[in-house]
């Protein structure tokens, strides 16, 4: 009996001391660097947000915010990593409207959005744009249809990848316009629009941070915005909704950690993105890039994901999206 007693005060003090060591290290949150996964290559929009809010969100923190990329595979193996971290606030991904759609493009993800992963913030709403190479012969969306209808299948589009938003984006237009085009996926939003502005692909719905200095140069010639009103970066750009009536597709990008991440440190990393979305030097290369900041909450980032999947699940009903394994 008494080493029974002593057995069983020892558990206790053990159990006792390891949630006192959980405490603690919780709230000593964050007390090593923090690595931000952007599950795309270099030069797309998600990259380029990423690491402009990472340095003013480090600062806040007070530990360095590392982005780190991880291209590929239709961002699946990016958002795995994540998801299958130890939930401690030390890994995170900037994730898009992808996270949202996979479900409809995969017949197996190893993994849930909506039970994997922590919402933390939803960062950025943002138009994506249609640019076409200079010699494509189409000065507006009207003219691009009538070429790819009078060339059924010839004109190709690129993407970041399978279930990115220009993916998405590229495969509503097609079905609202009623034309058929080759998706040519890529590994990143920087790439695709290399190749774009090279004449390998047609034409793309780039995000408008990621397009904006392509079209500024002459290198691309834009001709709609997807969203439902014109946006400040391309005043002068029409919406394909003028063309098109009722279309409306807008991108977002917000940050998650893995399910299961503690309440503690997902605060602390929401209080860090809002700090660094409201310094004015963020904001405003954030805005000229013709994207909408907006700093919500955890909670209001989990709402926006589950009205997404459950709108991309409805459109999947009359867009026949070809599912991949």
């Amino acid at each position: 009996m008494k080493t029974r007693l002593l057995r069983r005060i020892g558990s206790a003090l053990l159990a006792a001391c390891s949630a006192a060591a959980g405490l603690t290290a919780a709230q000593d949150f964050p007390s090593r660097p923090i690595r931000m996964i952007v599950p795309y290559g270099p030069g797309g929009v998600t990259d380029i947000t990423a690491r402009i809010i990472a340095p003013a969100m480090s600062e806040g923190l007070g530990q360095q915010v590392i982005v780190e990329n991880r291209a590929g595979g239709a961002a699946i193996p990016g958002f795995d990593l994540v998801a299958k971290s130890k939930p401690d606030g030390y890994t995170i991904v900037a994730a898009t409207t992808a996270l949202a759609a996979q479900p409809i493009l995969f017949r197996k993800l190893p993994y849930q959005a909506d039970k994997d992963f922590t919402p933390v913030s939803l960062v950025i709403l943002v138009p994506t744009i249609l640019v076409i190479h200079p010699s494509i012969p189409a000065r507006n969306v009207k003219e691009l249809i009538a070429l790819a209808k009078s060339r059924p299948g010839a004109l190709s589009y690129g993407s970041a990848g399978n279930g990115s938003d220009n993916h998405l984006t590229a495969e509503v237009f097609k079905h609202a316009a009623r034309i058929d085009a080759l998706h040519v996926p890529y590994k990143g939003g920087g790439a695709v629009m290399i190749d774009l502005v090279a004449g390998q692909i047609a034409f793309v719905f780039s995000p408008v941070p990621t397009a904006h200095s392509y079209v500024s140069s002459g290198r691309l010639r834009a001709l709609a915005v997807s969203g439902s009103k014109r946006n400040a970066a391309f005043p002068d750009v029409p919406t394909v909704a003028e063309t098109i009536p009722g279309f409306n597709v807008n991108a977002w990008l917000g940050l998650f950690g893995p399910g299961g991440t503690p309440a503690n440190a997902t605060d602390r990393l929401y209080a860090a993105t809002t700090n660094a979305l409201q310094r004015p030097e963020v904001s405003k290369r954030l805005t000229a890039m013709g994207a909408e900041v907006v700093g919500g909450t955890p909670a209001q980032m989990g709402a926006h994901l589950k009205s997404e999947m459950e709108r991309w699940a409805r459109l999947a009903r009359e867009v026949k999206f070809e599912l991949a394994d």
